[in-house]
């Protein structure tokens, strides 16, 4: 069975191109031109992942909408921003609510269909019979690779696709550090290093809204990121 993509993108050229380049990969893609239709037709059936853009016509902003509202129906479906708004405000605010990625429209077509089959490849991993340890007990963490969840003190972390697999592959070996590369590589994410900063900020944001203590995740200046075997 096809993965299903939705575009929600105002410009009609951008969106049929885009789609027809998914189309030719062999995803089931469906297009929305604003944020009412994307929402009803979420409603009826989520997409497999989602490609939003942010400002959709006189709704400047209806696209970081738009993605608050499908994180509220999934914590599961994979998003990803393309957009011509590069700013850094943009680009961590998309983040911060809860997308996978951020995408400028400048990115090549191959590119993107790279960073779409990354995401699902990390979907598939947690339905799969591949060889990881499907529940991780470090410390107060415990992480369940089938049901892709993650829980500190027994209570529930809603973290994204991205952000599970990120912590999966720092708490895999507590004390170890991982360069952005590895990390990148272990969580099957293709980003730049502002990208994965911005995660990071907001995994600890998440833990530390249960436990204002959390300290779990250490910056290692000018290398990376480590799991504190500590953590507790």
């Amino acid at each position: 069975m096809s993965r299903r993509i939705a575009i929600v993108e105002d410009e009609p050229a951008l969106r049929a191109n885009v789609a027809d380049a998914l189309r030719r990969h062999g995803y089931e893609v469906a297009g929305y031109a604003d944020r009412a239709s994307a929402l009803d037709a979420f409603g009826v059936r989520l997409p497999d992942l989602a490609l939003v853009d942010v400002g959709l016509g006189d709704d400047i902003d209806g696209g970081f909408a738009l993605c608050r509202e499908l994180r509220a129906m999934s914590a599961a479906v994979p998003i990803i921003f393309l957009s011509a708004r590069d700013s850094d405000f943009d680009i961590v605010a998309g983040l911060r609510l809860g997308a996978d990625d951020y995408v400028t429209k400048d990115t090549s077509l191959p590119q993107l269909v790279a960073r779409i089959a990354a995401l699902f490849r990390r979907s598939e991993v947690g339905q799969s019979g591949n060889p990881v340890e499907d529940v991780q007990h470090r410390g107060a963490l415990t992480l369940d690779s089938k049901r892709l969840t993650a829980h500190w003190r027994g209570e529930r972390v809603d973290l994204t696709l991205t952000e599970f697999w990120m912590v999966h592959a720092l708490a895999r070996h507590p004390g170890h550090v991982k360069d952005r590369d590895s990390l990148m590589r272990e969580a099957n994410i293709t980003v730049d290093d502002s990208t994965i900063t911005s995660h990071i900020k907001r995994i600890r944001r998440k833990f530390q809204a249960l436990d204002p203590a959390f300290d779990g995740i250490a910056t290692v200046y000018g290398i990376g990121y480590r799991w504190d075997a500590a953590a507790s």
